[in-house]
């Protein structure tokens, strides 16, 4: 297949020319194949290779830097990679960026609102951007009160409005236009952890609906609610699959949670226990690894701490997307 050269920032940038959509690809909401961006020196990243199906809720994990944000703009067409394909809905992004962009929803992190306007001009502005109709804009507006419990503060400042309040309103604003994809970068970043529930509660609805839904977050529990997960580390894929698949090929070492009065005294031992490969604190309790191979038992482990000055409660533990996630970066140093 040919290539278009093209010069951007002074960097080759090498696109494929633009080929027909297999049927396979018309199945896929997203496809992407060797997908690189760098800014100088930096590649943010790094020839990534992801296809998303339609119709499912797909979460993009990692932690602050890894590329999540990169990733997204330039899948909505906001930003031009230095090479390789993305397909969007069935469309050259990088080529036709605009026949993309009005069939997607974006929902930023900074939840993109206007503060110093109402409830109701948000909704109105939105509605002007997208070109709805009167009759569109007027079902819409009814949908989008109701899904966000603003029915009544209509002409309430946005600034005015709590966290989880401006969250479910920045979602509205950016289904408004009833996209088939809907992008979702940190959408729950600062939200209490109520509002978090509630908030995914929407999204299934969402999802429920037909809408393809691609979130962006670091919050490893929230993988719990996706069809399918990619982790992303320093710009590269490093792992993809529905979270089954992921911990089934990707962990394969036993692991205790322990629960102590004392947690950092009970980490330090543990980082310097014999038989343990990893210890970590994990919310309120801490993790424990071993190889796959070890034959120590949780009364065992609760025996050593005790003898050490560090009574604690062990017990064997299936690993959650955390414990895997946390040992692919480890691999990954």
């Amino acid at each position: 297949m040919t290539q278009q050269h093209t010069e951007r920032g002074g960097l080759a940038a090498r696109f494929r020319r633009e080929a027909p959509t297999t049927q396979a690809e018309s199945e896929l909401a997203i496809s992407i194949h060797g997908l690189t961006k760098t800014f100088g020196d930096f590649t943010a990243v790094d020839g990534i290779d992801l296809d998303v199906p339609r119709g499912q809720v797909f979460g993009f994990l990692g932690p602050n830097g890894s590329g999540k944000t990169t990733t997204i703009r330039m899948l909505t067409g906001n930003l031009r990679p230095q090479g390789g394909r993305a397909r969007v809905l069935g469309e050259d992004v990088i080529r036709h960026p605009d026949r993309v962009q009005r069939r997607i929803g974006y929902m930023s992190q900074k939840f993109s609102l206007f503060e110093d306007m109402t409830v109701d001009e948000n909704l109105k502005f939105y509605a002007g951007v997208y070109d709805l109709s009167a009759e569109q804009f007027a079902r819409q507006r009814e949908y989008i009160l109701a899904m966000a419990d603003l029915t009544g503060r209509e002409d309430e400042l946005t600034r005015n409005l709590s966290v989880g309040w401006r969250q479910r309103l920045a979602l509205g604003a950016a289904t408004i236009h009833e996209p088939e994809l809907l992008f979702l970068d940190e959408p729950t970043s600062g939200v209490d952890p109520v509002a978090r529930r509630q908030f995914w509660d929407l999204l299934y609805e969402l999802a429920g609906r037909g809408v393809t839904l691609f979130v962006t977050t670091h919050y490893m529990d929230e993988a719990a609610h996706c069809n399918r997960l990619a982790f992303i580390y320093r710009g590269r894929i490093i792992a993809s699959g529905s979270p089954s698949e992921i911990r089934d090929e990707h962990f394969e070492r036993r692991i205790f949670a322990i629960s102590s009065a004392d947690n950092e005294a009970a980490l330090s031992w543990l980082e310097h226990a014999d038989g343990i490969s990893e210890a970590y604190l994990s919310g309120a309790s801490l993790r424990a690894v071993m190889p796959a191979s070890s034959a120590l038992q949780p009364e065992q482990l609760a025996a050593a701490l005790a003898a050490a000055g560090v009574p604690a409660t062990v017990s064997a533990t299936e690993p959650s997307i955390e414990d895997v996630f946390l040992s692919l970066v480890a691999q990954q140093r």
